[in-house]
């Protein structure tokens, strides 16, 4: 069985090997050991009870398949961006030009450099090794931590954000970095996306064009890829409208990458989910009914895909596997949501 739980010390090594197949695309997690300790570190702070409003938490899941003890995926939760340390974004705003006596009015979209140090949570550091992107797990993956949320409200703000991994071509280059970063930085985008990781933003104020950027003035095939997703993130982009998050008017300040958001008590997986008293254990043939997505809510969250006997009394049964999994007993209160 595949289980969502906090990361633990114990998995260094794991996230060390899982970031280092990501292709660049876990920015939030580069493969350097030092810092992913300090991650780590980081979540088991965040997972404390006497957390009692969102600041610089950041919580940090790991996907265990438990025939094998093996780390096969992570994601993230960031209860504030900003803070110390700005986070940043490309605004779009449309500008209007217009001139009268010829008759010409123009909407003109403008890139506008936007800085945030008391924005909204965000979902994060989500990535699912290669050879188990099926079966669920993905969906599982994202959707397991909006379950926590929900259930934690006053540890997020309510608005939730996710950015999401921005086009890049056959050659590995993303045509917005070329046509607009390269100019002001001498190193490349995996650099710049990896020192963004680490926490070292300091260059972006410094260096990143301090004047709005018509969109027009970019060649077709750059504004093209604004605001469009890499082709490995087009499920988890539309997972994600699919719960309710909507496309914002930003996008990543280096790809180009798009923003979406939501607010968290609206979010399909937040409203559907209810809380059951289990009853016990029960032989379930598997697929005999739609899964459910359950979880062990409280501070030793564990979460997971599952069948269950729901009753009338709106009590559940689980199979003694899933029951172990999640770390609940007969008696005990257990969250599940539809995922379908």
């Amino acid at each position: 069985m595949l289980v969502l739980r906090p990361i633990r010390e114990a998995d260094l090594p794991g996230l060390v090997a899982l970031a280092g197949t990501t292709g660049g695309g876990l920015t939030t997690l580069p493969p350097h050991q030092e810092f992913l300790g300090d991650r780590i570190d980081e979540s088991l702070r965040a997972f404390r009870p006497r957390v009692r409003q969102p600041g610089g938490e950041y919580y940090l899941f790991g996907l265990e398949d438990t025939a094998t003890g093996e780390l096969i995926g992570v994601s993230g939760i960031a209860a504030r961006v900003g803070g110390f340390q700005p986070w940043y974004s490309y605004e779009i705003r449309i500008e209007a030009h217009t001139h009268a006596p010829l008759g010409i009015a123009r909407d003109i979209p403008v890139l506008h450099l936007k800085q945030e140090h008391q924005g909204p949570s965000e979902i994060c550091s989500l990535f699912l090794r290669a050879d188990r992107r099926r079966g669920g797990a993905g969906r599982l993956l994202s959707l397991a931590r909006l379950l926590f949320m929900g259930a934690h409200p006053t540890r997020f703000t309510p608005l939730v954000i996710a950015e999401m991994r921005g086009y890049i071509d056959q050659t590995e280059r993303s045509p917005f970095w070329e046509a607009v970063g390269r100019h002001f930085f001498e190193f490349d985008f995996y650099r710049a996306d990896v020192l963004c990781g680490l926490g070292e933003k300091a260059f972006i104020a410094d260096l990143m064009p301090r004047h709005p950027i018509y969109i027009p003035l970019l060649r077709p095939d750059v504004q093209a890829v604004i605001g469009r997703v890499h082709h490995d993130t087009e499920p988890a982009l539309a997972l994600l409208l699919g719960q309710g998050f909507q496309q914002r008017q930003e996008v990543d300040i280096f790809d180009a990458g798009p923003l979406v958001s939501g607010k968290l008590s609206e979010l399909k997986i937040v409203r559907e989910t209810r809380t059951c008293v289990v009853r016990g254990v029960a032989d379930i043939t598997l697929g005999a009914s739609p899964p459910f997505l359950l979880a062990n809510a409280g501070m030793n969250f564990r979460a997971g895909l599952g069948d269950v006997v729901l009753h009338a009394d709106d009590t559940v049964s689980l199979t003694a596997e899933t029951l172990a999994a999640l770390g609940v007993a007969p008696g005990e209160m257990i969250s599940l949501a539809p995922v379908k």
